[in-house]
């Protein structure tokens, strides 16, 4: 082990109150690096605390027809609510005229439904998804998609019953 010479002390005390100097002033913050201070960002969904307010925000209504073509897995029992499972696969043909822009995933009663936002390209070849969730409880996940013609489809609910790391079952 290395022993400290005395200027390498001083120097990195020196730095510290500097740096606890400047944060203590204000001309450092945290929040400058959160997503709702990007442009383009859609950070009102996220904060949303209800299904229907989080959809509409996002989506721009709430009533979305169920199609075949959105595939929504997810373990009807999960160990862990902390992290979820979940792959979403889209049937479409991802080519310029017609693609899946965007995707949204929600929780049905999450603190913040809106878990997810995907956007696409043709370029991606296929709308497919594979992530972890945070799930606060046994809840619905649900899946909504716009292609590039402005079609909205969803998957049918999946319940999930969660059974560790949640509030409850």
């Amino acid at each position: 082990m290395k022993n400290m010479k005395r200027r390498e002390f001083l120097g990195t005390g020196l730095t510290a109150t500097t740096m606890a100097a400047v944060a203590g002033t204000g001309l450092l913050r945290s929040g400058m690096a959160f997503a709702g201070n990007v442009a383009g960002w859609p950070a009102k969904p996220f904060e949303e605390k209800k299904l229907a307010a989080a959809m509409t925000d996002s989506i721009g209504k709430t009533e979305i027809p169920v199609s075949s073509k959105v595939r929504l897995s997810a373990p009807s029992i999960a160990e862990n609510g902390a992290a979820v499972p979940v792959t979403i696969e889209i049937d479409s043909p991802m080519n310029a005229d017609d693609y899946v822009k965007t995707v949204w995933l929600f929780v049905d009663h999450n603190p913040t439904p809106l878990a997810s936002q995907f956007n696409f390209t043709p370029g991606c070849g296929h709308a497919f998804i594979q992530q972890r969730i945070k799930m606060a409880k046994t809840d619905n996940v649900r899946v909504v998609a716009r292609t590039s013609k402005g079609e909205l489809m969803a998957s049918a609910p999946r319940k999930v019953k969660v059974t560790i790391g949640g509030c409850g079952g």
